[in-house]
């Protein structure tokens, strides 16, 4: 059964229009800058923001239709759903937590504390049972609430920043967890994440939204290859430029031009990665196509190197080696010379 979300969804003064689909044994990572609308997207799936217009489908079934007059209340809707706060009942144990859900659907006591069990084991919490939740770190309390999620047997399941509240030792093994039981659940997946990585590693396509709106929808490497906007292209660890291209040559928004290999002509929007740009400090000799001086504007470290912010006439970032930077002597301020050859630059039409 694909989910189907075609609306506007109405929060104070806040309106998003989004177009999302996700099928049947898929997982959405849905991104995007903060207010943008992503828990929103998530609570109207869940029946907990009506839409202000449109309609959420679950395949045959309408779910929410204002036009039509349909809105299924949350607890009909049979839904997991994870929110970014585990919101354990602190006065039972974790045993009932999970049982929970099944119980409110008339699940007997016996059999519900007997699923309860099973599924506390699956998370690796099988001796957990009768403890409270207070006795539990916040990875422990994340797993309790995914397995109360899952415990009810779901039609669709919806988890909201589910490792924002897990701290860096647990996030790992917690994201792997997830990645198990996303992959051996059914029905359609949607997990909103703020965290690149977690958006890589759980969806199978990543949705962007931006200010309301849906502006890209691929896998990662589709949005690696051709990202629409500059959140995108950060989000992939790319540079970003928007401009229009004429016989090969890329102006950029503002006044200078690159040389790029394309046949595209017109508006466009450029994209190269941060390893494409080599930087010196004498003008260099040789193939490149595109050389000019920058001023180093910040230099931060990365697992893998370093990342050195360049400033006008381009703002960009370069990544090299740690040994690079120091043996530039390069540090805030300084003037460099940046080289990248025109075939490492990806154009598309904007």
């Amino acid at each position: 059964m694909k989910l189907s979300l075609h609306g506007t969804l109405q929060r104070g003064t806040f309106a998003a229009n989004v177009q999302l689909d996700v099928a049947a044994g898929e997982t959405l990572a849905l991104v995007g800058p903060n207010g943008a609308g992503k828990s929103s997207c998530v609570q109207a799936m869940a029946g907990l923001l009506p839409l202000a217009v449109g309609e959420l489908r679950l395949g045959d079934d309408l779910l929410d239709a204002p036009a039509a007059g349909r809105f299924v209340v949350p607890e009909q809707r049979h839904v997991g759903y994870l929110p970014q706060e585990p919101l354990l009942f602190p006065h039972r144990s974790v045993r009932d937590n999970v049982a929970f859900g099944l119980r409110a659907r008339g699940v007997a006591a016996a059999e519900a504390r007997s699923k309860a069990e099973a599924w506390l084991a699956r998370v690796g919490l099988g001796e957990h049972g009768d403890r409270k939740p207070r006795q539990l770190s916040g990875g422990e309390a994340q797993r309790v609430a995914l397995a109360r999620a899952l415990a009810t047997e779901p039609r669709y399941l919806l988890l909201d920043e589910p490792l924002a509240a897990v701290d860096a030792s647990a996030r790992l093994q917690l994201r792997q967890l997830l990645l198990q039981h996303l992959a051996a659940f059914a029905g359609p997946r949607v997990v909103v994440t703020h965290d690149p990585v977690d958006a890589f590693v759980l969806g199978d396509r990543i949705a962007v939204l931006e200010r309301g709106a849906v502006v890209q929808v691929g896998t990662a490497a589709e949005l690696g290859r051709a990202p629409r906007t500059q959140y995108v292209a950060d989000l992939v660890g790319l540079n970003f430029l928007r401009g229009s291209v004429h016989d090969s040559v890329f102006t950029v928004a503002g006044g200078p031009q690159v040389v790029v290999a394309t046949t595209v002509e017109g508006p466009a929007i450029a994209t190269v990665h941060p390893r494409a740009l080599s930087l010196f400090r004498e003008r260099p000799s040789g193939s490149p196509r595109n050389v000019w001086q920058a001023t180093v504007a910040g230099i931060e470290a990365t697992p893998n190197g370093r990342r050195v912010w360049l400033g006008a006439p381009l703002s960009l970032c370069a990544e090299v080696t740690a040994a690079a930077v120091a043996d530039l002597a390069l540090a805030p301020g300084a003037v460099v010379w940046v080289a990248w050859k025109a075939t490492e630059v990806q154009v598309a039409p904007a």
